[in-house]
């Protein structure tokens, strides 16, 4: 495998439940810190990376309803679990020496600065990570959908999506023994099929935008560099 990037600019998607390890409810210090320093590997062959983080190892928007919120209420507190994940990581990262920006759809000036497009752009250029929180800031829309429209707007080569699988599978290769694996797969194909890989509206918005996203397994210490130097690794959707 080339110790040379396959790509310049991504976007890493961390589901809280990636943050999570074994645990059942918050972060692992051993998976939070095995995470940051692959992405500070990353970091260092010169790749700019943007980080969008999920909430769902503390509260999950759109389906914990026990207590009967209105939805939207509950999409809020989830947006407001991804803003305490994305304060996890940029304390993590910057212990290791890789300076962050953590950047919020919701107004938190105590913790978070705004998203301004043009700035977000001058920070990576400068070799910053950026993390993304609060997913888009509206009730509804899934930190995949975030995740997507954020790549997008900051121009990235790929979007990375963390998983607990090894790519886009025929099946849930949990419950089916014989699902097919696919090394590469299309848009359409993922909608069609109705593979629940990541929210649709995200596939949509890359398929329209003509960004390449990229699955794979979190759970395998090396993947996250693996990825980002070779597309052997996971699924290529394009």
């Amino acid at each position: 495998m080339d110790d040379r990037p396959n790509y310049k600019r991504i976007v890493l998607k961390l589901s809280g439940e990636a943050l999570q390890g074994d645990k059942t409810f918050g972060i692992s210090y051993d998976v939070i810190n095995s995470i940051t320093e692959e992405i500070k590997q990353i970091h260092d062959l010169g790749v700019e990376i943007a980080i969008v983080t999920g909430g769902g190892n503390f509260f999950r928007g759109g389906t914990n309803n026990d207590i009967n919120l209105d939805k939207a209420s509950a999409h809020y507190i989830g947006m407001l679990a991804t803003i305490m994940n994305g304060i996890a990581l940029q304390d993590v990262l910057e212990s290791k020496g890789v300076i962050t920006r953590l950047i919020s759809a919701l107004e938190i000036k105590s913790v978070a600065e705004p998203f301004i497009r043009r700035r977000i752009i001058r920070h990576l250029e400068k070799g910053r990570v950026v993390i993304f929180a609060a997913g888009t800031g509206s009730p509804f829309f899934t930190t995949d959908t975030a995740a997507a429209l954020r790549a997008i707007e900051i121009k990235a080569d790929v979007l990375f999506k963390a998983t607990k699988v090894d790519g886009v599978f025929s099946d849930d290769p949990h419950i089916v023994k014989d699902a097919k694996k696919f090394d590469q797969i299309g848009y359409s194909d993922i909608i069609n099929k109705e593979l629940k890989v990541l929210d649709h509206t995200a596939v949509t918005l890359c398929k329209e935008n003509n960004l390449k996203i990229k699955i794979f397994n979190i759970t395998k210490k090396g993947n996250i560099l693996k990825s980002v130097l070779s597309d052997d690794i996971g699924t290529l959707i394009k």
